[in-house]
Formats: C-alpha cells, structure tokens, sequence
C-alpha cells in the first residue's frame, strides 16, 4: 500500500494544471486496473480528467479525487517520506492514501460486480466539470461512500457537511481627484465597507437564533476585498468576496435572499451580486444507517468505536446525498493537517480502513 501511495504522491496533480490531472489519472487508472482487473473509463470533460469503473449494475458507489491543492513543483519543498508512522508528501492525505485504500478494499473483494467506481480530477475547485457525472452514478445506488480523509486525527467518520455558496458583490461608484474634487466621485470603498458589516451580520443572526441543529449556524465570512485604482483617485470599483457555509437548505436559500436584497447606503452607488451556491447540504439523516453499519462492522473487526462529525467543508458527499443516495464520507485515511505543510497520514490505520471500507461494500451491494 505505502509503494502504491508513493506512485500517487510522487505524480504531482494541481487542479489546475491540466497536463499533471491527466498524467495523474493514468497513474490512477494503472492502480485501479491492477485491482480491478479491467481499465477504466477515461472521461474528460472540458480538459479535466476523470476516471470510472462500473460492474454490472452498481449497487454501491465509491469515490474519490485524484486532483490537489498543491502547486506544480511542491515535491521540492514536501517531498515524499515515511517516518515515525507518518506518510507525508502533497495530497497524501487528501486524496491519495484514501485511492490507495479503496483500490485494496475492492481487491480484497471476489468480484467487483455491482459496483461503481468515481475517480474526478476537479474536486478540489468545486467538481464544476464532473457534477453531472457525480449525480448520475448516484442515482438508484443503495450507498455512497467517500474517500476523503477522516473528520480529525482520531479517524471519525463524516456524517454530516455543510453546504457551500459562494459570492461575489460588485460596488460601482465613479472616479474623481482624491484631493481636488473628491465631493464629485463616489466612493465605491466606503460603501463596500457597510456591505462587509451587512454580510457578515447575516451570520451573526443565524448564530444568535441557535436554530440550525447539529451542523451548527450558517456562517457569511467576508473572505476577499480590493478597490480602487490609483492613491489619489476616488474608487469607482470595489469587489468583495464572501464564502457561505450553510446546515440546511433553507438556510442557504434564506441567505441568497439576504444577499441579492442588499441595499446601497452611499447616495449614487450601484450594487450588483454575482455567484450562488455550490454544493447542497448534507443531512444526518443521509449518513445515519450508514454509520450505524459502520459501527457494527467496527466493533466486529475488534475496533475501538467510531464516532462521527458534522463537518463545516463540503466535498461530492454533498451532490451524491442531494440526489437521494444514502452517502457515508470520510473513510479515507486518518491523518492531518490537509492543504497544510503539516499534512499527514497515519499508516498504522491504513489496513484497519481498508478492510473496514471492504466489509462495508459487501454488505450494502448486496
């Protein structure tokens, strides 16, 4: 497994480098046709590159992404290693070291048959690209489960996300000398600056109401600013950007409302609300029986118990609960310190993952 891992990490894989996605999704496809005994379905789709296997009429969907945050080039500064117990190296524990688990636990299997394999290349800036695949090996499934790292260094298992929005507010004003006739512009900052308080007060209502549940509040944090063109000119332009984190669907519609309703306080400049969300919630309730297979399988296996966690970060768990399919995620490996130069994976948990992930296709494709 720490040799297959090595092949992975070894094949840098940025999102956006298309080239590294594509070299990287051969990589992939040569470890999933050793254990699968068949090639896969190369997909690409707007230059991204995707990989899928399919056995007879799926029961069960996996999935995972072969695709990182790390830019081309990050061997030199992370390279690869193991030592104390740890792999490290870019995209060890995001995604890779779950690819290589999933690869085992299906090879450990008799057969494939009923199963689905999803390997996308674009997870990591928002699977724009492979959604409608996603969704469709989905459908009429009896489980999903998803190869993203555990919820924390513990190993808990994902059982519930939120859902993921994401906008852009446009302040326009008009240009004038900062210093000769600034009375004569408008000025596009200063009116951001009351959009960025209005934004973020939209989370500090959902927090103080304490009605959203388990997920915990929707959260409206303000993430990019920039203005202006020159030091000594009014800003006729402002951008700010805001990332939305929301429990439940209705909350994030209620939010969108919030949103495309706000208002200009400086007399003379003009709003406009780019964006939308992304990714859909995910309940408890879509990973419920899922978990609580899980759990039995664990103490089963002699484990200690599992736990789970709401988790404020969305992956595909969020599109594939969205259609109706009951989806468990996190069952990659243990670790931490994802998209961090601390990023991690714990070897020693490797193997009692891979035959839990195992026991648990049995069982549901049945």
């Amino acid at each position: 497994m720490l040799a297959d891992l090595e092949r992975l990490v070894r094949c840098e894989s940025f999102s956006a480098s298309l080239p590294a996605v594509a070299r990287s999704a051969l990589v992939v496809g040569a470890l999933g046709e050793r254990a699968l005994g068949v090639a896969p379905e190369l997909i690409v789709i707007e230059g991204v590159t995707h990989l899928r296997w399919s056995f007879g009429t799926p029961r069960v969907l996996l999935m995972g992404h072969h695709d990182t945050v790390w830019p081309m080039g990050s061997l030199r500064s992370h390279p690869w290693s193991v030592a104390d117990g740890k792999a490290r190296g870019p995209g060890v524990l995001d995604v890779k070291a779950g690819l290589v688990q999933m690869f085992h636990a299906l090879a450990s299997l008799p057969s494939p048959e009923g199963i689905c394999v999803l390997v996308n290349g674009d997870e990591e800036v928002g699977s724009v690209t492979s959604r409608q695949l996603i969704e469709e090996s989905a459908r009429g499934c009896a489980a999903t489960f998803v190869l993203e790292a555990s919820a924390d260094e513990r190993g808990a298992l994902k059982t519930a996300r939120k859902g993921t929005s994401r906008y852009e507010v446009l302040v326009h004003g008009r240009a004038a000398h900062a210093g000769q006739e600034p009375e004569k512009g408008v000025n596009a900052l200063v009116e951001v600056a009351h959009q960025v308080l209005s934004a973020a007060g939209l989370g500090a209502a959902s927090a103080a109401s304490g009605a959203e549940g388990e997920l915990g509040p929707a959260t409206v944090t303000p993430t990019l600013l920039t203005a202006g063109s020159a030091r000594n000119t009014v800003p006729a332009l402002a951008r700010l950007s805001l990332d939305v984190r929301s429990p439940t669907t209705a909350a994030q519609d209620r939010i969108d409302t919030a949103l495309r309703g706000l208002t200009a306080r400086t007399p003379g400049a003009r709003l406009e609300v780019l964006g939308g969300s992304r990714r859909p919630p995910m309940g408890p309730e879509s990973s419920a029986a899922l978990f609580a297979l899980a759990s039995r399988i664990t103490a089963e296996q002699g484990r200690p118990p599992l736990r789970g966690a709401a988790v404020g970060g969305a992956s595909d768990a969020n599109y594939t609960a969205a259609v109706g399919c009951p989806t468990l995620d996190g069952l990659g490996a243990v670790g931490g310190g994802a998209h961090a130069d601390s990023e991690y994976v714990d070897i020693t948990q490797m193997v009692p993952r891979t035959r839990l992930l195992a026991e648990l296709v049995a069982r549901t494709r049945q």
